[in-house]
Order: C-alpha cells, then sequence, then structure tokens
C-alpha cells in the first residue's frame, strides 16, 4: 500500500517515526508532505496513493477523482465537513476520523472562555499594562450560572461534566442524535426555551445542513441581554455578521469564538475581529500537546484496522 500524509500531524519527528515504522516494517510505502491548498500541487502529491491522510486541510473532489488506486481517506479531525465525502462515495473510497482525540481539550478552552468573558481578563490585562485599576470591571463567577449546550456529543458532554463541577446548571439541545443515557442533571428542551434561560450557550454540534446557520439574527434574539456565546464547534453555525451586531449593539455580552467559516489566518475585514466584548482564538480548540498525541494515535490505529478488514471511526 502507498499511504501518503497530505499535511503535518503536528507531532515531532519521533513519533511520527514510531507510528509509521510498524507500516514500513511491513512493506508499506509512506510519503509525508507539507500542506500545500494548490489541487494541482495535491493531485501530484496523491496520485498514487491507496491511502490518504489529512487534518483540517479541504480536500476537493477534484483531487479524489484523480486518485485512481485510492481505497481509505483516514482524517485526523472529528468532522469531515471539509472532505468531499460525495466524490468519495462515488469512488467507492472508506472514510475514518479521528472522533475522540480532542474532548478533553476543546471542553478546556469553552470553559476557558466562559472565564475569560466572565472576569473580563482581555480587559484587565490591557488595563493592568496601561496602568490602571480593575474599577467598573470587576466580573462575574461561573458557579451558579445556567449553561445551555447546543450538541451533547462525547465534547458536549465533556462540556457539561466541567461546568457541573463548577456548580452550574445544565440545560441542553440536542437535535442532533439521541439524548437518551445522558446524566441526569441535563435537562433538554426546544432550541427557543434553551436559549431564553441560558446565561452562557455553548456550541458543540457537527456542521449539517440542520446547524447550518443556527445562531442567527432571530435565535440571537432569544438570548438574554447578559449571555455569552461561545463557539468551539463550526464556524458555519453561525451568522458572523449577525452575531457582530448583536455583540456591537449590546445585545447580547459577549462571545468566546474558536472558529469562523475559513481556516486562519482569518481576513482583517471579518466583523467577529472587530467586534465588542469579543475573544478569537485561531481555531485552536482541538490543538493540545496530548491531543496531537491521542490524534496520530488513533489515525495510525484507523490505518491498521482497515488493512484488516476492521475499519474503525466509519465515516463512509
Amino acid at each position: 500500500m502507498n499511504i501518503v500524509l497530505l499535511e503535518s500531524l503536528a507531532v515531532d519527528s519521533e513519533t511520527l517515526e514510531d507510528l509509521v515504522k510498524p507500516l514500513t516494517e511491513a512493506g508499506h510505502s509512506f510519503k509525508a508532505y507539507e500542506r500545500n491548498d494548490d489541487p494541482q500541487v495535491l493531485i501530484e502529491e496523491a496520485k498514487d496513493a491507496d491511502v490518504l491522510m489529512i487534518a483540517n486541510m479541504p480536500l476537493k473532489g477534484e483531487v479524489i477523482e484523480a486518485c485512481d488506486h485510492l481505497k481509505y481517506i483516514d482524517v485526523a479531525f472529528t468532522g469531515v465537513d471539509h472532505v468531499d465525502l460525495e466524490a468519495a462515495k462515488r469512488k467507492g473510497v472508506a472514510v475514518s476520523n479521528a472522533s475522540g482525540y480532542s474532548n478533553e481539550s476543546v471542553a478546556e478552552l469553552a470553559i476557558e472562555m466562559m472565564l475569560s468573558l466572565l472576569r473580563n481578563v482581555p480587559q484587565m490585562d490591557a488595563r493592568a499594562r496601561g496602568g490602571k485599576t480593575k474599577d467598573g470591571l470587576v466580573g462575574s463567577e461561573l458557579k451558579g450560572k445556567t449553561v445551555g449546550i447546543i450538541g451533547t456529543g462525547a465534547i458536549g458532554s465533556r462540556t457539561a461534566e466541567l461546568c457541573r463541577a463548577f456548580g452550574c446548571k445544565i440545560i441542553a439541545y440536542n437535535g442532533f442524535g439521541s439524548g437518551k443515557n445522558k446524566p441526569d442533571y441535563i435537562t433538554y428542551m426546544p432550541l427557543k426555551e434553551m436559549l431564553e434561560q441560558a446565561d452562557i450557550v455553548t456550541l458543540h454540534c457537527p456542521l449539517t445542513e440542520q446547524s447550518r446557520g443556527m445562531i442567527n439574527a432571530e435565535t440571537i434574539a432569544y438570548m438574554k441581554p447578559t449571555a455569552y456565546l461561545i463557539n468551539a464547534a463550526r464556524g458555519p453555525v453561525v451568522d458572523s455578521q449577525a452575531l457582530a451586531d448583536a455583540l456591537n449593539s449590546d445585545k447580547i455580552a459577549g462571545a468566546g469564538i474558536d472558529v469562523l467559516e475559513m481556516e486562519p489566518p482569518f481576513p482583517a475585514e471579518h466583523p467577529l475581529l472587530k467586534a465588542k466584548h469579543t475573544i478569537i482564538t485561531p481555531h485552536i480548540a482541538f490543538a493540545s500537546k496530548e491531543s496531537m498525541k491521542i490524534r496520530a494515535d488513533i489515525v495510525f490505529k484507523n490505518i491498521e484496522t482497515w488493512m484488516t478488514g476492521e475499519q474503525q471511526n466509519i465515516i463512509l
């Protein structure tokens, strides 16, 4: 088998070599490339691959179609909306993801954003550096807040656990799968009711046609003017202009945003980069030293199990 990695897995070379070694010792070839989003470059790099490995770079249909030997796409990411699954399906190519690798890192960043927004950390940092005091900017505690979680899969459920540990009330909307077998401290309710009650709304849903644009001018209007929005899910779940308008007109209190409609670097003219009371990070929720190692282990295990006919983390 020819195995081609089209972008870095963000682990050190020694770790990568240890993971690749069993494959090469078994007679398979392995090539790794730096990320390049030019489809023609990707076609040249991938054209002889039986297995393609990517993380969160786009994998377009024209690249998939050009790979005559391609049998398996191994995605080192949880979401797969950046892969042309229809093209993969037409070619009979199997697809797996790396579900579960970033549960802790994403949930922890969501908590960090909640705390930073509630305690005005960015503003306090600027005050301290400018020789000023806290006067007029004293914040609030997370304890006692009602946290509304949209999407209670593995990441949303872990976020709920952490919020509960802080003494929060947990309410949720989970229109993306079963809410069964969830702990009794999560109260499920319709989206409008959840948005009306939450002090903090945190997004942990997949990007689907149902969730695309779910947070828009209409749904933001249901939120309290004292409420905060956290998005560590997918950028297109939120209408960015509608959110920026709400922030700038004080219709909600603030937002913590890790994802926009595009991958970073973000364009300077993006409305959320200029919005008030907003913390923005360049898509880091999934990325910790620990999660990157877990991710690499999962995707190489994906290849091993697929080669034995026992595919895991099945998307297609």
